[in-house]
């Protein structure tokens, strides 16, 4: 490849109109030919966790067909909830439009599924939402959770409601990650858990990560922290796939609609929204969150 390509920054998630995750978002146009190498380098030389790449179909189908792919530094992922909030969100920006901006819906594809996504102008950012697909829940094994709790730093018999652990789940969504619970907010941010330990664990049971979560209030709203050293990301500031995996958890406890903030530990607030609606294959999830499209640069090192 002859020239870098054009990177847009996005900071997905934002919390009252600031902070968010940074997510550098790359319009694949026919002429650009990456390969994998070279799209684990533009997060690296972007100064981002995450990098989605995004190739747009016009005229396939009423609404326009957008393919994603989503890399880290280590590689690449299988889906990414708060790319795709900023993937849409980028596409909202640059949509052909008459005057104001307009709302924006899209069919998208990743290697797995085809889903709906659709953004619209919220104030001065965008807001975008989209199915995240279907959760699937099971209880850890004693293994997993006699390497992976202590590595958090969370004690077993408090990591539950009923102080026995139980309530700890792994969740899958493309790829498992564990869901835990601590006591309050307090213990979320008092957390410091020992990345190698947790990598170690995670890679040995072929785990994305951990995502730990304070206790919902009445009106939904909690804190997460979502640690995933093994794809290159020690901690992430938005991790939205992992929250409607935890959206998927509680609605049978009847809490249908959460807000859940994260990025606090790391500078830089981020919120996303999860809403679930039970069904009769299991919860359905729409995950969201406003975003803001910040500037296009090259990546000198690509």
């Amino acid at each position: 490849m002859s020239a870098p390509p054009p990177v847009t920054l996005v900071h997905a998630c934002l919390r009252d109109g600031a902070g968010g995750s940074p997510t550098a978002v790359v319009l694949e146009e026919a002429h650009l030919n990456l390969s994998d190498a070279e799209r684990r380098r533009v997060p690296v030389e972007a100064g981002t966790s995450h990098a989605v790449y995004v190739r747009l179909h016009p005229g396939e189908t009423r609404e326009p067909t957008v393919d994603l792919r989503f890399f880290t530094a280590e590689g690449e992922l299988p889906a990414c909830g708060h790319g795709t909030v900023a993937a849409l969100a980028y596409l909202a920006h640059h949509a052909p439009r008459n005057g104001a901006p307009e709302p924006y819906r899209a069919t998208l594809r990743t290697a797995r599924r085809v889903f709906d996504g659709w953004s619209e102008p919220r104030g001065a950012h965008l807001a975008a939402a989209f199915d995240p697909g279907p959760v699937a829940l099971r209880e850890p094994t004693e293994a997993e959770r006699a390497l992976a709790l202590p590595a958090l730093g969370v004690v077993q018999d408090e990591s539950g409601p009923d102080s026995s652990g139980r309530d700890v789940r792994v969740a899958a969504m493309g790829r498992e990650r564990l869901l835990v619970p601590v006591p309050d907010r307090a213990a979320l941010a008092a957390l410091t858990p020992d990345l190698d330990r947790l990598r170690a664990a995670c890679d040995r049971f072929g785990l994305l990560g951990a995502y730990v979560y304070s206790p919902p209030s009445l009106s939904g709203s909690l804190a997460a922290r979502m640690f995933a050293p093994s794809i290159g990301v020690p901690e992430d500031i938005a991790n939205a796939n992992s929250s409607a995996c935890l959206a998927a958890h509680l609605v049978g406890r009847g809490i249908a609609q959460l807000t859940i903030d994260m990025g606090d530990a790391l500078g830089s607030p981020a919120t996303i929204t999860a809403t679930a609606h039970s069904g009769t294959r299991g919860p359905r999830i729409q995950l969201g969150g406003t975003a803001s499209v910040d500037h296009e640069r090259n990546t000198p090192g690509v």
